[in-house]
């Protein structure tokens, strides 16, 4: 921001020569347009004269700012790319290194596609994996109305989907001692998960019921454990 603040100034110093530049009107109303070539006469009202400067005035504005702005934009993107947060090619597929997927499947029923994770660190993971178990154990009153069943299956995948792969990063950064611990707990965590997105997907009431009690036992532990 700081390298774009001259040139916004020199824009700015520049308009009031800017609005020289659409002629002048006479007391007759007629617009004479200075040239070297050829004069051209029109006639005008003076009110259409200030409407028309004043677009013409906002046109130039907006052009010339547009390449203030990004005429910076390279050296933006250079410090941008370092931070984990910005993408300069396809979205990235991430994929779990350790033994958290279902053994049957060898994936996860729950996990949705096309989600940009950003690396956040493990601090930041562990901080995540504890704001969504208690968001997921706060769909309580959700869980109890059939017309927003959809919601919260979507909702689920969405969750489900970040804490697979904020596990999997925590897992990979734990002590060898405290690895597997966390691994057990993940899996029991994500076989609730895929019961419950299953009982819902089904409509199926008193397992949806059951499904979410179990899942909300572990997010509990969960929780104490990210603290």
């Amino acid at each position: 921001m700081a390298t774009t603040t001259p040139n916004l100034n020199t824009i700015f110093e520049a308009l009031p020569a800017v609005t020289k530049l659409h002629g002048r009107v006479e007391k007759h109303g007629r617009r004479v347009s200075s040239s070297n070539s050829s004069t051209i006469t029109c006639l005008i009202h003076k009110k259409d004269e200030q409407v028309h400067q004043g677009h013409a005035t906002r046109r130039v504005v907006i052009g010339l700012t547009s390449v203030a702005l990004f005429a910076n934009s390279a050296t933006g993107n250079s410090v941008a790319e370092d931070n984990g947060f910005w993408i300069t090619g396809p979205l990235p597929v991430p994929h779990a290194n350790n033994n958290i997927n279902n053994e049957e499947t060898g994936t996860r029923s729950f996990l949705k596609k096309g989600i940009y994770i950003a690396n956040i660190g493990t601090k930041g993971r562990m901080q995540r994996l504890r704001r969504y178990a208690f968001d997921l154990i706060a769909m309580a009153d959700l869980i109890a109305q059939q017309d927003a069943w959809n919601y919260v299956r979507r909702y689920l995948r969405l969750k489900s989907t970040f804490m697979y792969f904020d596990f999997d990063e925590v897992i990979t950064a734990a002590p060898v001692d405290e690895k597997q611990p966390l691994t057990d707990l993940a899996n029991r965590l994500f076989d609730t998960f895929e019961k419950l997105e299953g009982a819902v997907r089904k409509q199926n009431v008193p397992q949806i019921e059951s499904c979410y009690q179990a899942s909300t036992a572990v997010l509990e532990e969960v929780m104490r454990r990210m603290a």
